[in-house]
């Protein structure tokens, strides 16, 4: 008897009753048609979501540190942010849990180790022998604030000041607090009445590492002898310190104040410095004191064994002076400076931030190096936040041998080469410029033609600057990671000044390829007065909003802030242009007192092909001199003036078109909300919320020009009509239009009109006509949503946009903008047999229109038989804005758009190579032209709060997907995967989501960022093969992948920062001084700082806690030479542990035996004289 297994039955019912419930009920199909089930291969396990890289400056950088064996650079942030820098390629990004602002790093030179403290009064030890570094140890001050770490090179004994005045000692590898306390009462002088302030510097004498040199901000510095636990000397200044900084042989020190004065003073003499210097100081002629200056913030004092004076120049981007050439004033006497030493060989560096004259108002930071005879004043682009002089040495007992200082400034990193003349700076190799001009929008694309790279590089190499250092960037540390991806990637960037980027993103690096200046073509202002005729923007006119880009045919196109589009092409070759082609397009509608519709009279739009006039608006060479209208109000006028002078045209992209809306009865147009090109048809498509406008941009031509309202033609689901009477400005407004909104319609309304024409307007229709022109004029200030102004104050992050279901009444007067755009070769029509070339357009509710092109033959019929344009009646409704539009092929594969590949256009062609082109444009890679006329496509439409799977050419809804309910879709992408495609979005409540297509199977659901920043929104975008980016900060790209292959190969491809290097030879002390001791005492730690002798610290002054990154990240170490060092070091604790486990087992062995002696004896005594008997 076979047996009756419930459990399958129940299976079945389940998977039946959850299928039903994601895919709607069939609809009615037209006879013949067929939708073929297509076989999806993505599941949920190719999907996985993780951060890879991120690119640029550090964002709000706090502190600096270098490690000079192994070459590595560390910036930590205000943001708890770590970012580490070695060869170019080799970047790493690593975050405080806590957020706290980083306050000091302190690399363990050559140990693969650093140290990070805290605001929040917190010390880190950070294991940098992974490829991602984790936190070994923590540990939290609890009663004192840390002000100041100092760790000396190949010590594990970590000096740490606070706010108090008091200095604590931590082991660096235990990561706990030593018994050993310098209390501030105890090294200041005892006679002294008031506290001397935080501690601001610590360091041990370079000679001797039993005297440690205390600053403490009031102006005291203390010498404190370790062994004796007292103070040798105090020296005392009535200016606050910042700074302090040895001479390498022990001898002297100097400190900066906060007057601008820098003390120089001989170990050995407390009482007052040996000179004291001024170094931006007017010097006054009867001997007085120079006035004071502004702080100097930070002094270095390094010195050279080859000490030739160094003359100054101007070079481009820090401006140098030298001498007595300095405006604030007359600067060191070096002579005077150059007798406290023996000879022009030990002549030092002295390096220092600040200290310039209070007059010098307006005047930018600056960096001061003084050696010899010069003075060299660096003048920086912004604040300097910290920096440091690069040594050949790690050991401060030697002559340092500075060769380069590296400067961290609010918003750059320069890098300055102190062995050439003039000081010129290194080639930063970093991608640290991505915030030179404000992000405004930002593009990605993944798998790119494989000869796109090499020709922007190429066109982008002779951008590059002169005056660099011809040294190699000296930050050359860790190895390169062996990426498994190989297909090209580009990063496109839209910046406020009108600037275009153009990235080298490929194998999770990122390199400037091109810069494009769209500004060029524009008059720039040149007084205050003369302003920009816009009042879209008070600041950033050029600023980009919008980019489009067809990578196969190299097509640019650019929409701005201030209502412009701009079109390019690329070139290799140099061209001038005498004449900037142009347009002037009205995209605002307003209708007349209709009195008899004749040829001012809109077409009606459901008119067949051929019907609608292929150039309503007249190309212009030049700017239109139409400036006011007859009752002075402001028409006719574009918000940017177009230069009228020949204009050279670099390699690169070259301008093809400008088009401009211009204002229209004394009103500016709105900005543009879309925007698409196609190089295969030569056209360019743009909208916003009054209309939508198609160009031929190879016969300078506008094709259509239309309000939204005029899509629809007779179909209005909306049903909107005027409101109030307004009489008419401009008698040649006919056919323009503005938008109002009406009542929303259910969400799943899918409709396909008949083709009908317009009703000619009667006497209530007029009336209604100018209601409501008035109306809209009303509600223009609050038609435009707040996501496509350009938002470039990085302080902003609130985001007021409200895209609940529930339209409130200034949504409901609000406009209906085009949103998305997508040219393709489709079915226009249910009726249609055979697709066609079509442009379907997509609206801020919901709607999708599609417009049929009919296009001339190529070759030169292209150029001289007009393009026909004309809505085809299609009408699609989702729930929410239409973001995104794709047509897939009976197959499931995507259907990309037809394009023209590229060719160089500024050389002849010949005979042949005329005929082949004639004969091969345009191109259209579509597979569906070779299909039967029965094999169907799939419209994937993607909106802010739906997606759908339309049939073509039925139009029936074959799958729907309600993506959120509570929250909208910021961005979606159709994106390819592992060989198949599917639908990427992410949403306004940080939700990052795929669904499988055709089907909208859910893939992926994580809960990974929450837009708190609208430049979150205006930047994250998906791409091929798993990869997405956004700007994570005003300065900073943060890439990240949701594809499981990736993520599994991604150890590999990452950098390794810690590589093994020998650590160099400690200097030769000599034969005299090692004969008569004059050379470096070494101090025995341990013995002082340890347990045996200093005992154990106060349990309640700090707390440990262990990080995640402790012996289970030593064990996740890179393979190699790496791992085999981590596994040693592992093994050598283990042994260590062992060893202590024995140890104390001894001990305990040896009081046990101890015990029994002492028994022993005793009871031997008591029995000694006894005899036998007496037992």
């Amino acid at each position: 008897m076979r047996k009756f297994n419930i459990r399958k039955v129940l299976d079945g019912l389940t998977a039946g009753s959850s299928s039903a419930s994601q895919q709607p009920p069939p609809q009615q199909h037209t006879p013949g048609s067929r939708e073929p089930e297509i076989q999806e291969t993505l599941q949920s396990e190719h999907f996985q979501l993780c951060k890879t890289v991120r690119h640029g400056f550090p964002y709000q950088p706090s502190a600096l540190a270098f490690d000079p064996v192994q070459k590595i650079l560390a910036v930590g942030t205000q943001t708890g942010a770590l970012r580490l820098f070695g060869r170019p390629g080799v970047e790493c990004y690593c975050q405080h849990d806590s957020g706290s602002a980083v306050i000091q790093l302190q690399f363990l030179i050559n140990e693969g180790a650093l140290v990070s403290a805290l605001a929040d009064d917190t010390l880190h030890l950070w294991n940098l022998r992974q490829k991602r570094p984790a936190i070994l140890h923590s540990l939290k001050f609890c009663r004192e604030r840390i002000t100041f770490c100092h760790l000396p090179f190949q010590s594990k004994w970590l000096y740490v000041g606070t706010e108090r005045g008091n200095i604590h000692i931590v082991n660096v590898e235990s990561f706990t607090l030593s018994g050993y306390v310098i209390m501030w009462n105890k090294a200041i002088e005892l006679s002294s009445k008031s506290h001397p302030g935080p501690i601001v510097h610590i360091s041990d004498n370079p000679m001797d590492e039993g005297k440690l040199l205390i600053g403490f901000e009031s102006g005291t510095v203390v010498l404190w002898d370790l062994k004796s636990k007292k103070g040798d000397y105090r020296y005392t200044y009535d200016e606050a310190i910042h700074s302090v900084a040895w001479h390498h042989e022990g001898k002297q020190f100097i400190c900066s104040h906060s007057d601008g004065t820098l003390t120089i003073w001989n170990v050995r003499s407390p009482a007052k410095p040996v000179q004291t210097i001024t170094p931006h100081g007017k010097q006054l002629k009867d001997g007085k004191k120079p006035e004071p200056c502004k702080p100097i913030l930070k002094v270095e004092f390094k010195t050279s064994r080859s000490g030739s004076c160094r003359q100054g120049q101007v070079f481009n981007k820090k401006q140098l002076w030298m001498g007595s050439n300095f405006q604030a004033g007359t600067p060191l006497n070096s002579w005077e400076f150059c007798t406290t030493y023996r000879s022009l060989e030990e002549e030092p560096f002295i390096i220092l931030s600040g200290g310039l004259s209070y007059d010098t108002v307006g005047r930018r930071p600056c960096l001061t190096v003084m050696h010899g005879k010069s003075t060299a004043v660096l003048e920086m682009d912004y604040s300097i936040v910290d920096f440091l002089t690069l040594c050949e040495t790690p050991y401060t007992n030697d002559f340092q041998e500075p060769y380069a200082v590296v400067v961290l400034l609010e918003k750059d990193l320069v890098l300055i080469d102190l062995a050439q003349n003039g000081y010129p700076i290194f080639e930063n190799p970093y991608p640290l410029s991505i915030h030179e001009s404000p992000v405004t929008c930002c593009e990605y694309f993944a798998d790119c033609p494989v000869d796109l790279i090499p020709a922007l590089y190429s066109v982008g190499a002779r951008q590059k600057r002169q005056g660099y250092s011809k040294k190699e960037w000296p930050i050359n540390g860790g190895n390169w990671g062996l990426g498994a991806q190989s297909y090209p990637e580009i990063i496109i960037t839209g910046h406020a000044d009108g600037s275009v980027k153009f990235w080298d993103a490929s194998a999770i690096t990122l390199q400037v390829l091109y810069k494009l200046k769209t500004a060029k073509v524009f008059e720039k202002s040149r007084n205050k007065d003369d302003k920009p005729n816009t009042d879209i923007v008070d600041e950033d006119p050029y600023a980009i909003q919008i980019i489009s880009w067809c990578p196969e045919s190299r097509m640019l196109c650019i929409a701005g802030v201030s209502a412009h589009v701009i079109i390019y092409r690329f070139s290799k070759q140099e061209v001038i242009i005498e004449v900037i082609p142009m347009l002037e397009v009205r995209l605002l509608y307003e209708i007349n007192d209709v009195e008899s519709p004749e040829a001012e009279q809109a077409p009606p739009l459901s008119t067949p092909v051929g019907a609608t006039s292929p150039q309503p608006i007249p190309p212009q060479s030049h700017p239109s001199t139409s400036s006011s209208s007859s009752d002075g109000l402001r028409d006719n006028v574009p918000c940017l003036k177009v230069k009228n002078t020949p204009l050279k045209q670099s390699p690169g992209y070259q301008t093809e078109l400008v088009i401009q809306l211009v204002w229209v009865g004394g009103e500016p147009p709105q900005q543009i909300t879309s925007l698409a090109v196609n190089s295969s048809y030569g056209l360019v498509v743009f909208g916003n919320c009054n209309g939508i406008a198609i160009v031929d941009y190879l016969q300078k031509a506008v094709l259509l020009n239309l309000g939204t309202i005029e899509l629809y033609g007779s179909n209005d689901p909306y049903r909107r009509e005027p409101r109030s009477p307004r009489k008419s400005r401009q008698p040649s407004g006919a056919g323009l239009c503005d938008i109002n909104e009406g009542t929303v319609v259910p969400e799943d309304r899918c409709k396909s009109p008949t083709s009908g024409s317009s009703s000619p307007l009667n006497s209530d229709d007029e009336q209604k006509m100018n209601n409501f022109i008035e109306k809209a004029k009303m509600s223009r200030k609050l038609s435009l949503p707040t996501d496509l102004k350009p938002d470039l104050d990085v302080k902003d992050n609130s985001f007021s946009r409200s895209r609940s279901s529930s339209v409130t009444s200034i949504d409901k007067e609000s406009r209906e903008a085009i949103s998305a755009l997508h040219f393709c070769e489709t079915f226009t029509r249910k009726a249609d047999s055979s697709p066609s070339p079509c442009l379907w357009v997509g609206t801020t509710l919901g709607t999708v229109l599609v417009i049929a092109l009919n296009l001339p033959p190529g070759g030169e019929q292209r150029l001289l038989q007009p393009v026909i344009v004309s809505p085809s009646g299609t009408v699609l409704r989702l729930k929410g804005g239409i973001l995104r539009m794709a047509f897939l092929d009976t197959t499931g594969c995507l259907v990309p758009p037809a394009y023209e590949s590229w060719r160089e256009h500024n050389v002849p062609e010949e005979k042949d190579e005329k005929e082949k082109l004639k004969k091969k444009r345009p191109v259209s890679v579509s597979p569906s032209s070779s299909q039967e006329i029965n094999e169907n496509q799939y419209a994937v439409i993607c909106s802010e709060k739906q997606a759908k799977v339309i049939a073509l050419p039925t139009q029936n809804c074959a799958y729907k997907q309600n993506i959120t309910e509570t929250s909208f879709v910021l961005r979606g992408d159709i994106v390819a995967l592992s060989n198949s495609i599917c639908l990427a979005c992410f949403c306004a409540n940080g939700h990052i989501m795929t669904f499988s297509l055709p089907s909208l199977r859910p893939l992926l659901d994580v809960y990974y960022l929450p837009l708190t920043n609208m430049r979150i929104a205006r930047t994250f975008c998906f791409t091929n093969n798993g990869q997405a980016l956004y700007l994570v900060s005003p300065t900073e790209i943060q890439r990240l992948t949701y594809s499981q292959e990736t993520c599994e190969n991604l150890q590999e491809m990452l950098g390794e920062l810690f590589t093994p290097v020998e650590t160099p030879e400690a200097p030769n002390r000599g034969f005299f001084k090692g004969l008569f001791g004059g050379g470096a005492q070494s101090l025995d730690r341990e013995e002082l700082f340890g347990e045996s002798s200093s005992g154990k610290a106060s349990r309640s002054l700090a707390q440990h806690i262990p990080g995640p990154g402790g012996i289970e990240g030593v064990k996740g170490a890179a393979s190699g030479v790496v791992g085999e060092l981590a596994r040693a070091r592992l093994a050598l604790d283990e042994r260590g542990q062992k060893l202590g486990d024995l140890e104390e087992r001894t001990a305990a062995m040896l009081s046990s035996a101890d015990s029994f002696s002492k028994h022993a004896h005793e009871m031997m005594l008591k029995y000694k004289d006894k005899k036998w008997y007496q037992f």
